[in-house]
């Protein structure tokens, strides 16, 4: 049976950090993102035990112990949070509303981040090139206008972070 939460409100910063500050429920949202789409239960029990285990192959009772925190503690709070959807009957799980809200806080999973910053230094570098090459007399820019030429270059930077905020 597929619980799913009401919760529409965003989680809170401090919310995201509570759920990633257990390395069980940090490795659920790891292994989902990776994996894609809907997992097992029995498999993300299986890979935090093997983490978690010094020897191979994983000692049952440790796989059991994972399984069980995962059922009773963990996978409950995911989905309270909608971070998670649960099918208790199919022992499946599967991205709820806010995953994507957890995840940019999970290592490896902010490029899009980066990508965003990494065009705005492009932006500006570009701005001071051309701002540069103006100071310096250089022919074919240097007819033009600086404060419209930094006005542009504030303008896409504000339009790409309005961009990245809706969309």
């Amino acid at each position: 049976m597929s619980v799913q939460t009401n919760r529409t409100e965003p989680l809170e910063e401090s919310e995201v950090f509570h759920i990633l500050g257990n390395d069980r429920r940090r490795a659920i949202v790891q292994q989902l993102a990776d994996d894609g789409g809907q997992i097992d239960v029995s498999d993300v029990a299986t890979e935090i035990a093997a983490t978690e285990s010094d020897t191979t192959p994983v000692p049952n009772n440790l796989y059991k112990s994972v399984y069980v925190s995962l059922q009773q503690t963990h996978l409950p709070q995911l989905q309270e949070d909608a971070v998670i959807e649960y099918d208790s009957d199919a022992k499946t799980i599967q991205p709820g509303r806010h995953f994507d809200d957890v995840l940019q806080y999970v290592d490896g999973h902010n490029d899009n981040h980066s990508s965003i910053l990494q065009f705005h230094l492009g932006l500006c570098v570009l701005g001071l090139v051309v701002i540069a090459l103006v100071g310096l007399g250089v022919p074919l820019v240097s007819n033009i206008n600086l404060v419209l030429w930094s006005v542009l270059v504030f303008l896409a930077v504000a339009a790409s972070s309005l961009y990245r905020l809706l969309g």
